[in-house]
């Protein structure tokens, strides 16, 4: 699925658009960026309440296709600036982590 989807899935607003053609392959939720980490697969779509620019350097350094912020969080500005120097694909969904993270796992399986 493409993160263009997935936007639609979530009735996420998206916020930066790297690459609405990046494929999400599997799903990752955490708040705790040294899990995230050290944890999250690449690929992968984030589900995270954080909105910090640290947001987008994990992101990088996992190389998710996309950070989805939930209960429509809103990023930062120094997260939203940093998210499209970088390309990140950033995404606001008003749905739980929990919600967000069951919608695409129906849509993977």
């Amino acid at each position: 699925m493409t993160v263009g989807r997935l936007a639609d899935i979530l009735g996420a607003r998206i916020a930066v658009l790297g690459d609405g053609e990046r494929e999400v392959l599997s799903g990752y939720c955490g708040d705790f960026l040294s899990n995230v980490m050290g944890k999250a697969p690449a690929d992968c779509a984030w589900f995270t309440v954080m909105s910090n620019v640290n947001v987008c350097a994990v992101a990088s350094l996992t190389d998710c296709a996309a950070v989805v912020l939930c209960e429509g969080t809103e990023p930062d500005a120094a997260l939203a600036e940093r998210a499209a120097q970088n390309e990140v694909n950033l995404l606001i969904t008003p749905l739980t982590v929990y919600e967000a993270a069951v919608e695409l796992s129906r849509h993977l399986n």
